[in-house]
C-alpha cells in the first residue's frame, strides 16, 4: 500500500464525513422512525461525533492496510493542542460565576442605552461579545455568547429561519472577531509567527475591517429579531439569579486568564484546569453542572478534524498555491467551508514566496468563510453544543446553518475587499 493511496482513502473518508455532517438531521429523524435503533440513530446524529467518528475508521483502516503500529504512530503525531484548550476553556468560561458576570454587565449596559433592553443585550451578545474574542480567544468568546443568547435568541418558539440567521451572523462574527489581535483567532495564529504578523497589524490591517462587519451583521440579526426577543428576566432560572461571590467570580476570571495565557502550552492549562475543578468542587453551591459532557464531545471532534485534515494536504497546498491573490481571496473563503480555517492558512504559510497580497487575502477569505459551516472554524462545534437544545429535533442541519450565514458572509466579503 502506497502513501499516495491512503491519501486517497483519508481524503474520500473526509469527504464522508463532510457529506455525513450535512446529514445528521436525517439521522434525528430516522431514530424518531425506528425507535428500537434510535440509540445507534441518535449517535450518529451528533455533529460533535461525526469527525471523531470517521477519524477513528480511517485509524482502522490504517492499521489493516499498514499495521497498527503505523496507525497509531500517525494519529500519536498529530497535534492535539487546539482541541484540549478549546475543550478546558469552554468548561471554565461557562461556569457560573463568569456567566453571571458577564450577563450582569450586558444587563446593566444594556439598562443604560435608551432601547427596549432585550434589543440591546441581543445586540451586545452577537456584537460585543464576539470582539472580546480577540481578547479572551475565540472559544471562550463563543460559548460566553452561546450561554447569553440561548435563552433570548435560540428558543423552540422562535422561527427556525429566524434563528439560522442568528446563529450564521454569530458564527461569522466569532471567525472574524478575532482578528482584532494576533493571538485569539486559531486560523491568525498558524501564521502570525511565520509571517511576523503582531497584533498592531492585525488590528490596522483585518481587525477595524472586521469591527465594521461584525456591528453591522449584529444589527441586521437583531432587526430580524426584534419581535421575537423576550424580556430574560421573565425566563431566568431561580438558580442562575443567586449571587456569586466577587472574590469567586474574580478567582474564575484568573484561572481563565491563566489558560489563555498558556493556550499553546498544554501541560501548564491543564494543570490549571485540574485547580479549578478543585475549586469548583470545593465551592459547588456556587456553581451550575460544569459542561464536561458538551466541552468533550466539541473536543472529540477537533481531535477528528486534525486526524483527517492531516492527510488533506496532498491536494489543499497545490490548491492553494495556483491560485492569484483575488482568487485565492474567494477561494479560501469556499474551501474554508469544507476544511477547518486554521489548516488552510498553516498549508499556506508553507508556501515558499507567497506576495504580501495573497497572504491578505489568504487570510481574510479563511475568515470570512468561518461561519458557514460547523468545520469552517474550531469555535463553531462548540456553539453547536450549546445552542442545539433550541432548534428542532435538538440538531442543527449543516443546509440551513449554510444559507443562514450567507448574508452575514457577504457582510464581511464586502468589508475585506471594499474597505
Amino acid at each position: 500500500m502506497t502513501h499516495s493511496s491512503l491519501e486517497l482513502i483519508a481524503a474520500i473518508l473526509f469527504a464522508i464525513a463532510l457529506l455525513h455532517t450535512f446529514a445528521t438531521k436525517q439521522f434525528e429523524r430516522l431514530a424518531h422512525r425506528y425507535p428500537k435503533h434510535a440509540g445507534l440513530f441518535h449517535l450518529l446524529g451528533e455533529v460533535e461525533v461525526v469527525f471523531g467518528f470517521w477519524a477513528l475508521v480511517l485509524i482502522f483502516c490504517m492499521a489493516a492496510l499498514v499495521g497498527g503500529e503505523n496507525a497509531l504512530h500517525y494519529a500519536e503525531s498529530r497535534q492535539y493542542t487546539e482541541p484540549l484548550f478549546v475543550f478546558v476553556v469552554m468548561v471554565i468560561a461557562a461556569s457560573r460565576p463568569i456567566l453571571q458576570l458577564v450577563m450582569n454587565s450586558v444587563g446593566f449596559i444594556a439598562r443604560l442605552i435608551p432601547l427596549r433592553t432585550s434589543l440591546v443585550s441581543a445586540w451586545l451578545g452577537l456584537a460585543v461579545v464576539p470582539l472580546l474574542g480577540s481578547i479572551i480567544t475565540e472559544p471562550a468568546a463563543m460559548t460566553i455568547a452561546a450561554l447569553v443568547l440561548a435563552p433570548q435568541v435560540f428558543r423552540t418558539d422562535v422561527p427556525e429561519r429566524v434563528k439560522y440567521l442568528a446563529l450564521g451572523a454569530l458564527f461569522v462574527n466569532i471567525s472574524i472577531g478575532g482578528t482584532l489581535t494576533a493571538f485569539a483567532a486559531p486560523p491568525v495564529l498558524m501564521i502570525a509567527s511565520a509571517w511576523q504578523w503582531d497584533s498592531l497589524y492585525m488590528l490596522t490591517t483585518f481587525g477595524w475591517k472586521a469591527a465594521v462587519a461584525v456591528l453591522i451583521n449584529a444589527t441586521i440579526a437583531v432587526v430580524v429579531l426584534s419581535k421575537h426577543l423576550q424580556p430574560q428576566t421573565s425566563r431566568a432560572n431561580p438558580e442562575q439569579q443567586k449571587t456569586v461571590p466577587i472574590l469567586l467570580s474574580i478567582v474564575h476570571i484568573a484561572f481563565l486568564v491563566g489558560v489563555v495565557s498558556f493556550a499553546h502550552h498544554p501541560v501548564a492549562f491543564l494543570g490549571l484546569f485540574l485547580m479549578f475543578l478543585g475549586v469548583a468542587q470545593a465551592y459547588e453551591r456556587h456553581q451550575n453542572p460544569l459542561i464536561i459532557k458538551e466541552a468533550l464531545l466539541v473536543a472529540f471532534f477537533l481531535a477528528g478534524l486534525v486526524v483527517l485534515g492531516g492527510m488533506q494536504q496532498w491536494w489543499l497546498q497545490p490548491l492553494v498555491s495556483t491560485m492569484s491573490p483575488k482568487i485565492l481571496y474567494f477561494g479560501a473563503t469556499a474551501l474554508t467551508a469544507v476544511t477547518d480555517n486554521a489548516a488552510l492558512t498553516y498549508l499556506g504559510s508553507l508556501i515558499a514566496g507567497i506576495s504580501d497580497e495573497a497572504k491578505y487575502s489568504l487570510v481574510a477569505g479563511a475568515v470570512t468563510g468561518g461561519g458557514l459551516t460547523m468545520i469552517a472554524n474550531a469555535p463553531n462545534p462548540a456553539g453547536v453544543a450549546l445552542l442545539k437544545r433550541g432548534f428542532a429535533d435538538a440538531s442543527i442541519g449543516a443546509g440551513s446553518l449554510f444559507l443562514g450565514a450567507l448574508i452575514p458572509t457577504l457582510v464581511a466579503i464586502l468589508a475585506f475587499t471594499c474597505l
